[in-house]
């Protein structure tokens, strides 16, 4: 019975050791909502990468979708963290809690309008207000076709503010057609009808050599575009806290600014830090209706 008892004894330690054991060794999950623009291009799979290379408990999840889309997802719960780009809405879900208040702006890059090469809306020379107001008259007479995302996306909310700040609306023009869908899908759309279309210039120059268009206007204070990220208090704040740190370390910032050689993020923080005059744009468009 002694013998009995001890090997029962024993059973059971080495059963909560390997149990303990398991528990040690599994990954935590850190679930990060984000704009398509970021996952798209390759960057977050690279920053992905050398986080867990330094905290090897933590597996991070990306799912990539439109910026309105993320928020949403992150007020469903189930979601730790969110890298988006459009500060009206940031702000709006901010206010609800659903995100930390105080996010932390990590790089930007410029949204620019693409196009036909031949330009048969005559938008090229001109500021993208102008440009907008050169596709609508050329819409209107049945001479060219206008992309639009139309997903709450950070850039459809950008380009639906820059119709606004013009004065007019394309909605239900039959010339304005909304793709409902990411950007790579939306250009391929624009490629094929030879139409324009307002993107991010990041995926622009990941996907430019595959298409017929070209840059139509690419200057001008409205084509900022200015990426954020933010802790779900919700979620897993232990895990998320450590990734947005990383994004905002040095490592992480010359990761997005040389990523692919550059010039398709710039970051935010290194190596001059640009967050006073970036956190001072975002707070203009936080108050633009898109």
């Amino acid at each position: 019975m002694r013998k009995l008892f001890i090997g029962i004894v024993l059973a059971v330690l080495l059963a909560s050791i390997a149990l303990l054991y398991i528990i040690s060794t599994e990954k935590r999950s850190l679930i990060v909502t984000t704009t398509t623009s970021l996952y798209a291009t390759g960057l977050l799979d690279e920053l992905k990468a050398k986080f867990e290379s330094k905290n090897p408990g933590v597996m991070v999840k990306f799912i990539a979708t439109g910026t309105g889309e993320a928020l949403k997802r992150a007020s469903q719960g189930g979601v730790d963290l969110v890298l988006v780009h459009a500060p009206s809405l940031e702000k709006e879900y901010a206010e609800k809690g659903v995100i930390e208040k105080n996010g932390s702006i990590f790089a930007y890059n410029y949204f620019i309008l693409v196009g036909p090469s031949a330009d048969p809306a005559g938008a090229s020379g001109k500021s993208v207000i102008d440009a907008f107001k050169s596709i609508y008259s050329a819409g209107e007479r049945g001479k060219v076709l206008f992309i639009s995302r139309g997903d709450r996306s950070g850039t459809n909310v950008r380009e639906m503010q820059i119709w606004r700040m013009a004065g007019l609306n394309p909605k239900n023009k039959s010339w304005y057609i909304e793709s409902g869908s990411d950007m790579v899908t939306t250009l391929s759309i624009a490629n094929e009808k030879q139409a324009y279309t307002l993107v991010d210039v990041g995926t622009w120059l990941f996907m430019k050599d595959k298409l017929g268009l070209r840059v139509i206007v690419d200057r001008g204070d409205e084509l900022i575009n200015i990426y954020s990220v933010y802790i779900v208090p919700s979620g897993n704040v232990r895990d998320a806290s450590a990734f947005k740190e990383f994004i905002l370390s040095k490592e992480g910032q010359e990761t997005i600014n040389s990523f692919k050689g550059g010039g398709l993020f710039f970051s935010a923080i290194w190596p001059v830090d640009n967050t006073k005059w970036l956190r001072e744009t975002w707070e203009k468009w936080s108050k633009i209706k898109g």
